[in-house]
């Protein structure tokens, strides 16, 4: 039996690779936990997969899936996830920031302490203001709408029960709210871990300020597809009745109007002359179509496919 696997995204960290994976299995060997080590090739166009290549034949514990192009760290660790045998999971970045140190606690709260995840909390960062002060105040928003008491939703480390990652699917940009897709499958025992957060000691940072803006949209758009993927007709079909229901009352009052001027013998403006008319015929025209699109949705989500999003190109090991 397979104790703990650990995934690594890995996108141009062709120097870093040898080091983290030798400090892992340091750690492992240390502790007596039998292992795997599963390597994510997200489309690097560095050496990166040769490195990983080079490695596996030296250890029969480091697995390798190289992706034809980037795909994105979310599609890496749901790759990762899909092969991972270990009963505890444990995530990591491929540069160096994460200490692989923190693994043997993060196993013990999974398997002691029975968390389904223990999320890792860089309380001390090294790095610069710039991105520490946005990360804070996402982190506040997003703890806020989830309702998860996580102070560091997108770090890195973080372990999980195998059944967790075995009811998920991270799509998109999700990586960063795997404890909110896990809270909704039913896996509410989260928990929380200060780690060490390591200076960046080879190449240069893959995120820019970009992704706190792409934070806020997946964070909206993940709480949409949950509260409304199985019954979209609930969200589209009260739009929709809402816009077409102002729509007929608005017409009615003005053919209430007419009706009532004309036979007052009162002079009355023609119903097409008033702007209002308009106002109503499109507010029945965007119900109309607000109703069809909740019927096209339902459609939809009754015949989704289950096919990944990322098209590996090789696998080493498995």
């Amino acid at each position: 039996m397979t104790q703990i696997s650990v995934v690594i995204p890995v996108f141009n960290e062709e120097e870093s690779i040898p080091e983290l994976t030798q400090w892992i299995s340091r750690v492992m060997n240390e502790h007596g936990f039998s292992y795997e080590l599963i390597c994510v090739n997200d489309g690097s166009s560095d050496g990166s997969w040769s490195v990983i290549c080079e490695l596996s034949k030296g250890n029969g514990n480091i697995k390798g899936i190289n992706f034809t192009r980037n795909f994105g760290k979310s599609a890496a660790l749901d790759a990762g996830f899909a092969k991972a045998k270990g009963e505890v999971i444990i995530t990591m970045d491929a540069d160096l920031q994460d200490s692989p140190d923190e693994i043997p606690e993060l196993h013990r709260m999974i398997q002691e302490e029975g968390f389904d995840i223990v999320s890792g909390w860089k309380k001390e960062r090294h790095d610069p203001i710039s991105k520490t002060i946005p990360s804070r105040f996402f982190n506040g928003v997003t703890r806020w709408i989830s309702g998860i008491p996580l102070h560091d939703f997108n770090c890195g480390l973080k372990a999980y029960k195998k059944k967790v990652i075995k009811n998920i699917h991270i799509y998109g940009e999700m990586h960063r709210y795997i404890p909110l897709l896990a809270k909704w499958a039913g896996f509410a025992r989260i928990g929380e871990k200060v780690v060490e957060h390591r200076a960046r000691k080879y190449g240069v940072s893959k995120f820019g300020l970009e992704r706190f803006l792409n934070g806020f949209l997946d964070l909206i758009s993940v709480s949409f597809v949950h509260r409304y993927k199985k019954k979209p007709m609930h969200f589209f079909g009260l739009l929709g009745t809402f816009s077409f229901l102002t729509g007929f009352i608005i017409t009615c009052w003005l053919i209430f109007q007419k009706v009532y001027g004309l036979s007052q013998g009162l002079k009355v403006r023609e119903i097409v002359d008033q702007p209002l008319f308009f106002l109503a015929l499109v507010a029945l025209i965007i119900g109309v179509q607000l109703f069809l699109t909740g019927f096209i949705a339902e459609l939809m989500t009754s015949n989704q496919s289950k096919e990944p999003e990322y098209k590996v190109d090789e696998e080493l090991n498995f």
